[in-house]
């Protein structure tokens, strides 16, 4: 079976056992009528059930349980973390732009899709299967193209863009490639590794804004105030998990955050204009003061 259906039966069995607990039977059961109304002419058997189960569990961090006792009745638990959550509708969003087409008439979707997705499920397989891959990267400023060899340790999406974490093995370093500049489709090696036990993706990324780290250095106690008009975004989708809320009235939304203030961090702010003050750290203030100058003597 593709890919695409691989997706929509994933998507379908969490729906399904989300809403009630079932049966193996009442679950393929399920799955036969949703595909023959999808217009797939495909039969569920018990073994595409069970891979698929094994595969939501690995991909999506969702785990299915299965009460051995009495009818095998198998459960999803409500205390599923937002992050599988966010994780399946990954996956579903990317289901529907492999759709495009057949739903140009019913959704509207970004004229500009994200680009090198066509290798995230060998990507996954390689993180699965802990094997070296290895491919041709462009590089961001003047094409270049280098050879990679990589220990593939995980994935990251951010701003509908997708990023792989790994080992580049010719100098040893932990580095994040985009999916996009990855060129010619991926060589896999036979060669196998093992993820260092001091690496730990949240960790890493903990005090990131997006892509960046910056590990050598403790994150800043950033303020900020936006207009309250902004600040009802801003509630509604926070910044950074660390937000906290200072001030929320007709004057202003003031929060605070812990982060470390990259590259990313700072584009993020300067988009926001006038809606946003920074009142702390100076140093970040000063820096968007800084750009906004220069932009002004553009003009």
């Amino acid at each position: 079976m593709s890919r695409r259906e691989a997706l929509l039966r994933h998507s379908y069995i969490v729906t399904k056992l989300r809403n009630k607990p079932s049966s193996k039977e009442e679950i393929i059961d399920y799955l036969n009528k949703k595909f023959e109304l999808d217009g797939y002419k495909l039969t569920i058997s018990d073994r595409t059930f069970l891979r698929d189960k094994n595969d939501i569990e690995s991909l999506y961090g969702i785990e299915i349980k299965c009460n051995e006792k009495g009818k095998n009745i198998y459960s999803i638990d409500d205390d599923d973390s937002n992050k599988s959550n966010k994780l399946l509708d990954v996956f579903n969003n990317l289901f529907l732009l492999n759709l495009r087409e057949d739903l140009s008439n019913y959704i509207h979707l970004e004229p500009i899709r994200p680009k090198g997705t066509e290798n995230l499920f060998g990507l996954l397989h390689a993180i699965k299967n802990k094997q070296r891959i290895q491919f041709d990267y462009e590089k961001f400023l003047d094409n270049t193209l280098l050879d990679k060899l990589v220990e593939p340790y995980c994935l990251k999406e951010f701003k509908n863009r997708w990023y792989l974490i790994g080992k580049d093995v010719n100098d040893n370093y932990i580095k994040t490639f985009a999916l996009d500049r990855i060129k010619g489709g991926l060589e896999f090696s036979k060669i196998n590794f093992n993820i260092p036990a001091s690496f730990d993706i949240k960790k890493m990324f903990e005090y990131s804004f997006g892509i960046y780290t910056n590990q050598d250095q403790e994150p800043e106690e950033v303020v900020l105030s936006f207009k309250p008009d902004k600040g009802l975004y801003i509630k509604s989708l926070p910044l950074h998990e660390t937000q906290e809320i200072i001030v929320d009235d007709d004057k202003e939304f003031r929060i605070k955050l812990k982060i470390h203030t990259t590259y990313d961090f700072v584009m993020e702010l300067l988009s926001h204009g006038s809606n946003v003050k920074v009142l702390q750290p100076v140093s970040l203030a000063e820096l968007l003061k800084a750009d906004y100058e220069r932009a002004w003597k553009q003009y």
